[in-house]
């Protein structure tokens, strides 16, 4: 484990284009916009950020890695490290409370016990995520400020107050803990209420039953900012339905209820194996007829069009594809193909529900994409809702990389 650092009271100097960001709310500060070199850091502490003119901005999390190379946590200057774990303690508690007024569902009830319980910078915690499944947490440290014993031990103590939390584990983000440098999470867990707490657990939402396991899976496990769009899907799905890159079947067996037959596609042979425990453990609320198609998403789509293949219903969630801002171009192409074939392959006042949780592809571009994909397709495209993420997820306005995820909810005619 990486050891707990004290601010020695490093003070970092930006760019005048970066000072008026931050003064404008947004919350990061890029390498690029650094002014010289940062000075004696240790690459993991609290630094005090100064505008050009020497004027105090506030205190940030430094990594000595990341593109960005500082996220804010505090208008005051010189914050130290003991000050910025109070601050944390009562931001993970104000968190929770949030939750409890957004998805109280979750909190007292049966038919979803599972949410975002801390969302980074939407929470004022940055470089922190945590998902709740039924009485699992899965925590994220993303940055070398939080990936720290101190911070874990916090974490630890607000959640061992709740008495729904049996297991707290950290699961490591690959890709972010390469870019930040940083060295493996703990074996154990944060916070195990009895010897035999288990990973694995079946958590709800909407009525539905999903396997769960903490130590496999993409991100957190589950895509949960989801969870509302799963059921105006269902609400909006009839007929013979098509789901495409449905992981572990979450828009599949929502669809399950209201369609005659649901084809769920995904290359990942052992998330679809996930997806089929998760039909076993629904099967009898079902009325589909539910089957499995391992293929890749634009592979399947081109010999289903080809072979003439007709659908009432179709969804589309793939991953994203823009990583950074410069894949946002060829991201846009991608989205637009399958939109196309989809487009194509559905019957007359077909159900089009169309998703991108690219952040670098914004709203307007997104939809800019599907109303050209209707065009070339020769189809009428009504827009019936413009969706995001489920309110566990919130967004900060003046962070425009929060506010990521778009889901259309189209009928298609003509």
């Amino acid at each position: 484990m990486a050891k707990s650092v004290e601010s020695e009271g490093a003070v970092l100097h930006i760019s005048s284009r970066a000072a008026t960001r931050l003064r404008l709310g947004h919350l990061w500060i890029y390498r690029s916009d650094l002014e010289g070199a940062p000075g004696e850091l240790d690459g993991s502490g609290l630094v005090t950020v100064m505008d050009p003119r020497g004027r105090p901005l506030g205190s940030g999390l430094y990594s000595e890695s990341s593109e960005i190379a500082v996220r804010m946590v505090s208008s005051h200057p010189q914050l130290t490290r003991a000050d910025y774990l109070t601050e944390l303690r009562m931001r993970l508690r104000a968190a929770l409370d949030l939750r409890r007024a957004l998805v109280p569902e979750a909190f007292s009830g049966d038919a979803t016990n599972a949410c975002r319980l801390f969302f980074s910078e939407a929470d004022e915690l940055p470089g922190i995520i945590g998902d709740r499944y039924n009485g699992v947490v899965v925590l994220q440290l993303l940055t070398q400020g939080t990936a720290q014993d101190d911070v874990r031990e916090v974490v630890r103590d607000v959640l061992s107050a709740e008495s729904w939390a049996m297991l707290v584990v950290e699961r490591p983000d690959g890709r972010m803990r390469e870019l930040e440098r940083l060295g493996p999470a703990p074996d154990s867990p944060l916070l195990q209420r009895s010897p035999d707490a288990s990973p694995e657990t079946i958590f709800h939402i909407n009525g539905l039953r999903y396997h769960f396991d903490a130590t496999s899976g993409q991100k957190t496990g589950a895509f949960l900012d989801q969870r509302l769009n799963y059921a105006a899907a269902a609400t909006a799905a009839h007929g013979r339905a098509l789901d495409v890159c449905t992981y572990q079947g979450g828009f599949a067996l929502h669809l399950a209820r209201t369609c005659s037959r649901v084809t769920g596609v995904d290359a990942s042979r052992a998330a679809l194996e996930v997806a089929d425990r998760n039909l076993e453990l629904n099967r009898e609320a079902l009325s589909a007829r539910v089957d499995w198609i391992e293929a890749d998403a634009f592979e399947l789509l081109r010999d289903l069009a080809d072979a003439k293949e007709s659908f009432d219903t179709i969804v589309l969630d793939p991953p994203a594809f823009a990583k950074s801002r410069r894949a946002a171009e060829g991201a846009l192409r991608g989205y637009k193909e399958l939109n196309l074939r989809a487009l194509k392959m559905l019957g007359n006042s077909g159900t089009l529900v169309t998703c991108s949780c690219s952040h670098h592809v914004g709203l307007s571009d997104f939809v800019e994409m599907l109303r050209s994909a209707a065009a070339d397709a020769g189809r009428r495209v009504q827009l019936l809702e413009s969706r995001g993420a489920a309110p566990d997820h919130p967004a900060i306005l003046t962070l425009p990389e929060s506010s990521y995820l778009k889901c259309l909810i189209c009928r298609v005619s003509g």
